[in-house]
């Protein structure tokens, strides 16, 4: 089935929105004419102007008669609506996310705002796209998952056009570390020190990792659980450390278990996982050969999500604070846009996670108590 095709204003109206969100046109700049916008993107006058006319309505773009077609201010953008906030996060029904937007949700419509969401799917591009459109609508602010925050921020300007459009936002589970806004985050490298060390404390030394290196909380994870093993003065073999991305999750992780377990004389007594949802993979590759949780390998997860009780053993993982999250976020952010408190990295929230020990870690028999 063929792919319906952007209509060819509305792919213009995106690359002129680039142009204003990334700084190449500013405000009162005046617009190239309709003529040398039709003969650059080789499209007819009658695309263009229509084009021109759906920015003018929507308050980016004014004429002034007998002069031509220029930038609006930041202030008259705003202003076209004061009531709406975006929450862009990497994805909005999977795992944890629903419960994060719940939260944020059901306290912006206690406060009278209306939510606009987008997710990037944890991709760059994607990111790109869901910010130009965000920065489309008449947004009062903005609630941001930072995508893949360990490889750099290649969006930058868009982050800065928010500044500039003195737009609030604020970020959530992560923050790129150039920007100066507050962030709401669990302290991970706590949480990945307290995994290691609660399995260590169980008589485990031979532990593996499994961390998605591609965003920060996959690496501050992989930091606490190395210190953890230097305070325990626990060799930490580097064949123990497995980490991955985005994209080789489903496979990389998985196929390095069955690897692991399968030398039966050098097999980790347990493994840490990024997050439950890798946990419930794993737990698949352990009864693939015909092992057992926890009584041949011990397991531990994070965040503390549904999929913790969703099987028959029931997962030791890492708590996360999930609704309490969005809310929060969504009550400082308004804050924020009515400039009840002064913000700034200082003003954000760190969340200590709480180990919460199930089923699914077991003390090696032999190992003192």
């Amino acid at each position: 089935m063929k792919e319906k095709q952007t209509p060819k204003y509305l792919q213009l109206k995106q690359e002129i929105l680039t142009w204003l969100h990334t700084g190449r046109l500013k405000p009162n700049d005046q617009m190239p004419s309709e003529n040398e916008i039709a003969e650059q993107f080789q499209m007819s006058r009658q695309t263009v102007r229509q084009t021109f006319g759906e920015l003018e309505q929507e308050g980016w773009l004014y004429r002034m008669q007998g002069k031509g077609t220029f930038v609006s201010t930041p202030q008259t953008q705003k202003g076209r609506d004061v009531q709406t906030i975006g929450i862009l996060t990497t994805y909005i029904s999977d795992y944890i996310f629903p419960h994060i937007v719940r939260g944020a949700e059901s306290a912006l419509r206690a406060r009278g705002y209306r939510l606009v969401l987008s997710s990037t799917d944890n991709d760059k591009n994607k990111e790109k796209e869901s910010l130009t459109m965000m920065l489309s609508q008449p947004l009062s602010g903005l609630i941001i998952e930072p995508t893949k925050s360990a490889e750099g921020n290649p969006n930058l300007n868009y982050y800065l056009s928010l500044d500039y459009q003195h737009i609030p936002y604020l970020m959530i589970n992560e923050r790129y570390p150039e920007m100066n806004c507050p962030s709401l985050v669990v302290d991970d490298e706590e949480g990945g020190f307290k995994a290691a060390q609660h399995l260590i404390e169980l008589g485990h030394r031979k532990i593996a990792g499994f961390f998605k290196t591609d965003d920060l909380q996959g690496i501050n994870r992989l930091k606490g659980f190395i210190r953890a093993h230097h305070h325990y003065q626990v060799p930490l073999l580097p064949e123990l450390v497995i980490h991955y991305t985005t994209e080789e999750k489903r496979q990389k992780p998985y196929e390095y278990a069955l690897s692991l377990l399968s030398h039966i004389d050098e097999r980790p007594t347990a493994f840490i996982c990024y997050n439950d949802e890798l946990a419930v993979h794993l737990l698949e590759a352990v009864r693939t050969l015909g092992l057992q949780v926890p009584q041949d390998v011990s397991l531990v997860g994070f965040d503390d999500s549904s999929l913790a009780m969703a099987t028959e053993v029931k997962l030791t993982t890492l708590s996360h604070p999930k609704t309490e999250l969005g809310t929060d976020a969504a009550e400082l952010l308004i804050d924020m846009i009515e400039n009840k408190r002064v913000t700034g990295r200082e003003t954000g929230k760190i969340y200590k996670p709480e180990l919460i020990v199930r089923e699914s870690t077991i003390r090696l028999s032999g190992a003192e108590n």
